[in-house]
């Protein structure tokens, strides 16, 4: 991990966008570039967590996706579509949990035509050990407590139901401000 900078690179971007662009469209950009580092970081700590067993956590979903499945197997455009991702990465991520002993391919019986990932003894113990870790560590939320996490998740939800990303209430939502922070506001 590089040397923290000395000043807060969003703050600065902030500051050169409302010089250079105006303030109208300030705090979206810098909610954009603080929701990108944040990923960032939380992506590093999770992999770092998750090295130890082979794993990345694009890897890890993936292995959970088959963990929770009824046979313990699934397509792999079916895996795609379940980790909302493109067909060539979820076979990227099948490969690298092949080479790991985690997922075997199989032909599927019921359509020669389909493959099937199918997560192994290895794959479930893996699986098992990942998530007692991460769940130790909060998903490394930290310093975010329960409440905070929530908020996120609510947040982000709404973000993802207006996207289309999945189906839920009829109408699309956007947040207002209130005085306890984001709510969600009928639009109108």
């Amino acid at each position: 991990m590089p040397d923290p900078l000395e000043f807060d690179p969003i703050a600065e971007a902030r500051r050169q966008w409302d010089a250079h662009w105006g303030t109208e469209a300030t705090p979206s950009m810098a909610a954009v570039t603080s929701i990108m580092r944040a990923q960032q970081i939380v992506m590093g700590r999770l992999n770092s967590l998750l090295e130890p067993l082979d794993l990345t956590f694009p890897r890890y979903e993936a292995l959970m996706v088959l963990f929770y499945s009824r046979r313990g197997a699934l397509p792999l455009g079916k895996l795609s579509d379940r980790l909302q991702v493109h067909r060539a990465s979820v076979t990227n991520v099948v490969d690298r949990l092949v080479a790991s002993g985690y997922v075997e391919r199989e032909p599927d019986d019921r359509d020669r035509r389909t493959v099937l990932a199918r997560i192994t003894q290895a794959g479930t113990s893996a699986a098992r050990d990942a998530t007692e870790q991460l769940n130790a560590t909060r998903f490394g939320m930290n310093p975010l407590d329960d409440a905070a996490c929530e908020g996120i998740y609510s947040l982000f939800r709404w973000m993802r139901l207006e996207a289309a990303d999945f189906i839920g209430e009829p109408k699309p939502y956007r947040y207002a401000q209130t005085g306890d922070g984001a709510q969600p506001a009928q639009q109108g």
